[in-house]
């Protein structure tokens, strides 16, 4: 920026300050929009597999759960239908033992 050679040095010295901060602030703004794009990008990945599993077969339920964090944010409340994958995934199925009575 060329400023008229009786510019005051006040106001050249404002001007260079206001500049400086100005470019870190773009700086700051660019680390920030590239955060937000990486944990949106990190998030739609993660939509597409919930809806996968919520539309593919059961059986691959088992298999892509442990993909999906167990303990969301508490800030955000579980949905019914990700509750109930949660309590079926941390439930572990028992086998039943042999049945021995008709021998």
């Amino acid at each position: 920026m060329s400023l008229p050679a009786d510019t005051p040095p006040a106001i050249t010295n404002a001007l260079g300050y206001l500049q400086h901060h100005l470019q870190e602030l773009t700086k700051h703004q660019n680390t920030l929009k590239h955060t937000i794009n990486t944990t949106l990008m990190g998030l739609t990945a993660q939509l597409q597999q919930l809806t996968q599993l919520m539309t593919g077969p059961a059986s691959a339920l088992a298999v892509a759960l442990p993909s999906i964090p167990m303990s969301p944010p508490s800030a955000i409340p579980l949905s019914p239908v990700l509750a109930a994958l949660s309590k079926q995934r941390m439930r572990p199925k028992l086998l039943s033992p042999p049945d021995f009575s008709s021998e």
